[in-house]
C-alpha cells in the first residue's frame, strides 16, 4: 500500500457517543496539527457531515464506519479505531478492502486491571451488601456472615482469566501481589507465563472451570466467543465461585447467569458490560441476587486521552516514515 505524506494526507476524526469520555477532545487534532502543520485534519462532532468528508479521506480515526460509508471512502487506506473492540468493523466489505485497521490495544489494560481487582475484592468481602445495609443504617455483621457466600480472601484462590491478552496479563500481575494462583486461558494455550501458574487453550476451558474460585472474562468479541460462558460453563463452576465479565456483554449468556444466581449455583458475579447497553431498567439482572454491576467504566480513566493521543502519534510517525504499524487488527480473527 502506498503511504501518504503529511502534505497530501487528509485525516478525519469522527466519534460520537452518548458518554462524553469516549469522544475525542479538541486537543487531539491540535496536537496532530502541531506535529505535522501540513496535514489536513477534520474533526467532526457527530456523523451528520461524515458522508461528504469521506470521499477524499486517507486516514479515518473513530470506532464506527458502516459498509455504506466505506463505499464512498474511495481513498481510505487506514482506519484507526479508538475502541479496542473492533467487532463493529468486521464486515465483509472491510475485510476484503485491503484497508489497514489498527486499535489502541494496551492503553486500557491498567485501568481495567485495577477495576477488576476492585471487583474481586468487592465480591470476596461482599461490599455490595455492606453498602445496601449502610443505606438502611443497619450494623449487619451477622447477616453478612450468614449469607451462603461467606466472606473470603483472595490469597491462595485460583483466578482463571479467560482471555489472557494485555488486560489479562496486567490483571495477573496485580493478582500475584494478593498471592492468588493465576491460570490463563488463551486461544492458542500460549502466553506470557511470568505471572501465571498455568496457561491453557480455549479448548480446555471446560477442564479448568471447575477448579476456579474466581473467573474473569476478558476475551475479545468475535463470532466464536458469543456466549462463551453460558449454562454449560456455569454448571461446571463451584457453588462458591464468583464470575466477573469485563470483556463484552455478548460473551456471557445473561439468562443463564440470572438462573445460576437465582438458584445459587455460583456465589456471585460482577458485570462491567451487558448486552444490550445501557441495560434497560426493567431487565431482571438489576435485581439478581449477589450481582454487582458497574456501567462499563472499567476502561475509563482521566489518563485515557493522553494515552490515546500518544499512541496515535506513534502510529502516524510510523505511517509517514514507511515503518510497520503496531496494533494491527487481524481481519480474519477479528482482533
Amino acid at each position: 500500500m502506498t503511504r501518504t505524506t503529511p502534505e497530501n494526507t487528509k485525516l478525519t476524526i469522527c466519534v460520537w457517543h452518548p458518554f462524553t469520555v469516549w469522544r475525542p477532545p479538541a486537543s487531539l487534532d491540535e496536537v496532530i496539527q502541531k506535529r505535522w502543520p501540513s496535514i489536513h485534519v477534520v474533526h467532526l462532532p457527530d456523523y451528520d457531515l461524515l458522508p461528504q468528508e469521506l470521499p477524499d479521506t486517507d486516514i479515518f480515526v473513530g470506532y464506527s464506519l458502516r459498509a455504506s460509508q466505506l463505499a464512498v471512502a474511495k481513498k481510505l487506506k487506514w482506519i484507526h479505531s479508538t475502541a479496542a473492540g473492533v467487532a463493529q468493523l468486521m464486515y465483509p466489505e472491510l475485510r476484503d478492502s485491503g484497508i489497514l485497521v489498527t486499535n489502541p490495544s494496551g492503553i486500557f489494560s491498567v485501568p481495567m486491571a485495577e477495576h477488576t481487582i476492585g471487583l474481586l475484592i468487592a465480591l470476596a468481602r461482599n461490599f455490595p451488601d455492606s453498602v445496601r445495609y449502610q443505606d438502611q443504617a443497619r450494623w449487619a455483621q451477622q447477616e453478612l456472615w450468614d449469607q451462603p457466600q461467606h466472606l473470603t480472601e483472595l490469597s491462595g484462590q485460583v483466578l482463571l482469566i479467560v482471555g489472557y491478552g494485555s488486560i489479562g496479563q496486567e490483571l495477573a500481575r496485580r493478582a500475584k501481589a494478593f498471592d492468588m494462583r493465576v491460570w490463563g486461558v488463551s486461544r492458542s494455550g500460549k502466553g506470557d507465563s511470568a505471572f501465571a501458574h498455568r496457561i491453557v487453550s480455549i479448548g480446555q476451558l471446560h477442564d479448568v472451570l471447575s477448579e476456579a474460585d474466581f473467573v474473569v472474562v476478558s476475551a475479545p468479541e468475535t463470532s466464536e466467543t458469543k456466549h462463551l460462558i453460558g449454562a454449560p460453563e456455569l454448571a461446571l463452576m463451584k457453588p462458591t465461585a464468583r464470575l466477573i465479565n469485563v470483556a463484552r456483554g455478548s460473551l456471557l449468556d445473561p439468562s443463564a447467569l440470572l438462573a445460576a444466581l437465582q438458584q445459587k449455583k455460583i456465589a456471585g458475579a460482577a458485570l462491567d458490560v451487558t448486552d444490550p447497553e445501557p441495560l434497560p431498567a426493567a431487565d431482571p439482572l438489576w435485581r439478581a441476587p449477589n450481582l454487582l454491576i458497574t456501567p462499563h467504566t472499567s476502561a475509563v480513566s482521566d489518563r485515557l486521552w493522553p494515552r490515546q493521543t500518544s499512541l496515535l502519534l506513534d502510529l502516524l510517525e510510523r505511517w509517514f516514515d514507511g515503518r510497520e504499524l503496531f496494533n494491527q487488527v487481524d481481519l480474519h480473527r477479528g482482533y
